[in-house]
């Protein structure tokens, strides 16, 4: 059954003003037997009157304090929302600034793979080109290979083989520069 409250109030209000009026009735046939019947349904009515405007004072009292949480509680559930939204936003940047720094680390630990996969073709290189020179011993000469700066250490038969190990490890794509630290053996 669906009752408006507007509809449902009157019909409140007349239950408890005839439940009022009985109630009335017998209390002042008990209270005041002298009163004239005419009294008597006068004081019933005032007293019911009474009641049905303490009802109804009642009844709009808890309509005004429903309306009022149901106020507060849209409220809480806006900045709930609110709160949740910019917690996830919070989250998502978070997440995107640690996705951003794994990435850059991803990078850096990958150029360094491929720096140091560079410096080793560069050291096999010259240790191959070393090998083909019949003046250079590949065993006598340690080659190596930093960021593209090869450092050479051992020993040269002669100070032309000593700069042509230079020459040789210059010409290797990919170095830098050359550290020649041979030193020269024979005459």
């Amino acid at each position: 059954m669906s009752l408006s409250t507007s509809s449902t109030l009157p019909r409140w209000t007349a239950l408890a003003a005839a439940a009022a009026l009985a109630a009335s009735l017998a209390a002042c046939q008990k209270k005041d037997e002298h009163a004239t019947v005419g009294q008597q349904v006068d004081s019933a009515i005032a007293k019911a009157e009474d009641a049905a405007r303490d009802a109804q004072a009642k009844a709009e009292s808890l309509a005004a304090d429903a309306k009022q949480a149901g106020q507060d509680m849209k409220e809480a559930a806006q900045e709930a929302v609110a709160d949740a939204k910019a917690a996830a936003a919070q989250a998502g940047a978070e997440i995107r600034q640690g996705a951003e720094n794994v990435k850059a680390e991803v990078n850096e630990a990958a150029n360094q793979v491929s720096q140091a996969a560079d410096d080793t073709a560069i050291t096999a290189s010259v240790k191959a080109d070393f090998v083909k020179d019949p003046d250079l011993s590949a065993l006598q000469i340690d080659v190596d290979t930093k960021d593209g700066v090869v450092t050479l250490h051992g020993s040269a038969p002669s100070m032309t083989a000593k700069e042509r190990a230079e020459t040789i490890a210059r010409a290797v794509s990919g170095v830098k520069s050359v550290d020649n630290k041979l030193t020269v053996t024979g005459s």
